[in-house]
């Protein structure tokens, strides 16, 4: 796996203790985002280097997720059913802040919409949603952090599962080695390297 790791005491410290974060492993052009899936979707995604096969489906929202605690969390360390294989995507930030900028909120917002009723049209017209959810820390307690994650159907979910995708990193074996030690305050606990991401403008 050649993502970068560090310590969870040590990045812990570093991070926001409340509010909305987009906590992401990044550099100047790329971002991780995760997914967990069944064998079959991720062998598929590791063999051609996109999403696709016959349990992967394209008719329905697709959640991305740059947080990888939370991703722990949804997937309860690769422990749940069709969700065994953990997986990162490399994206173009370019990409990735595309979809910030389009997603629509997943519930109604006053101070983005004027009504529900134009909220529910751009939600229809959107192909992408934002949800911030509670930030998890990695024994699974609620945190006042907020965390992100998007939404893709139609044209964009095709676009991340085949174009965009940079390259596909099995997590799979980090995340077995490291569920042992899934202890908020475990000193062994090594997480991929994780900062506040903010979008770039003109990207």
């Amino acid at each position: 796996m050649n993502l970068s790791t560090r310590s969870h005491v040590e990045q812990r410290a570093l991070w926001p203790q409340d509010g909305r974060h987009v906590l992401a492993h990044h550099d100047a052009n790329t971002v991780i985002v995760y997914q967990a899936y069944r064998p079959s979707t991720a062998a598929h995604a590791l063999r051609h280097g996109q999403l696709g096969g016959p349990d992967f489906s394209f008719r329905r929202m697709s959640w991305i997720k740059p947080n990888f605690l939370w991703m722990m969390y949804r997937s309860g360390w690769a422990t749940k059913e069709g969700q065994e294989h953990v997986l990162g995507f490399r994206l173009r930030r370019a990409f990735f802040d595309a979809l910030m900028t389009d997603a629509v909120p997943s519930t109604f917002d006053p101070d983005r919409f004027a009504s529900p009723a134009s909220w529910q049209c751009a939600v229809e017209e959107s192909d992408v949603r934002c949800q911030w959810d509670p930030d998890h820390s990695p024994s699974g307690s609620k945190l006042s952090r907020r965390a992100i994650q998007l939404g893709l159907r139609g044209e964009t979910l095709h676009a991340f599962a085949t174009t965009e995708i940079l390259e596909v990193i099995d997590m799979t074996a980090f995340v077995a080695a490291q569920r042992h030690h899934a202890h908020d305050d475990d000193p062994q606990l090594e997480i991929p390297v994780e900062t506040v991401y903010t979008q770039q403008h003109g990207g």
